[in-house]
This record gives C-alpha cells, structure tokens and sequence, in this order.
C-alpha cells in the first residue's frame, strides 16, 4: 500500500493585506510642527568652568579637572555622563569638580561651549 506524500500548509493570507485598500479613505495626519527658533536651539549652561590638568596625588597619571561649574550633584553626574561619552574617556564626580581621565585640555572647552557654558577658562 503506498502512502500519500505529506501535505504541505498553505501560506495565510496577510492579515494586513487588506488595510492597504483601506490606507487612501484615511484623513490627512496632523500638520508637522514649526522649526524652533534659533535661539532656544543653544542649551544654556553654567555661567563659567575652569578646566586644568593635574598630576599630584594620582601616581602619576593625568587628569582634567572641571570646576566652578556651580551645579548641583544630581546635576553634574549628568554633565559627567554626557563629558565622558563625547570625549570618549573616563571619570567621576568628586564633590563639586568633574574629573576625565588623561588631558583633554585642547578639546574640553568646545565640548563645554557647545553645552552651553559661557565661560571657559583653560589653566
């Protein structure tokens, strides 16, 4: 006695192939919005910084300091977060200073600027 071949299932329709019809009798979406104005584009920031290099008390290793920033500390474990991801190193918060690891004097104070801080004082 010979047996049948296996039947293969048949494909289900898409379930959404008949909203496609339906797409054209949709009302138009809403308008897009009105581009900000150039102003609120810059973010606004601390007043000043002050960023300098140190070594002392580190075993010899460099780091930049950010101070005078003047924020609070919820605040600067943000501006931290944000530092190390746009200039690729580490760091920490350590009470009202921002410490990145290696010298990033040369390309701090635009990462800063663009923040929107005022006032950048390299030392």
């Amino acid at each position: 006695m010979a047996k049948d071949p296996p039947r293969r299932p048949v494909p289900a329709a898409s379930p959404f192939a008949g909203l496609e019809a339906l797409r054209s009798s949709l009302p138009a979406g809403p308008a897009s919005p009105a581009p900000a104005p150039a102003a609120a584009a810059t973010p606004r920031g601390p007043a000043r910084a002050v960023v300098r290099m140190e070594r002392k008390g580190r075993g010899g290793k460099e780091v930049t300091v950010v101070d005078k920033l003047g924020l609070r500390p919820a605040e600067l474990e943000t501006w931290c977060s944000d530092l190390k991801h746009a200039l690729g190193c580490g760091g920490a918060v350590d009470g009202e200073l921002i410490v990145l690891q290696g010298d990033l004097r040369s390309r701090l104070p635009a990462v800063l600027t663009a923040r929107g801080v005022a006032k950048v004082t390299v030392s």
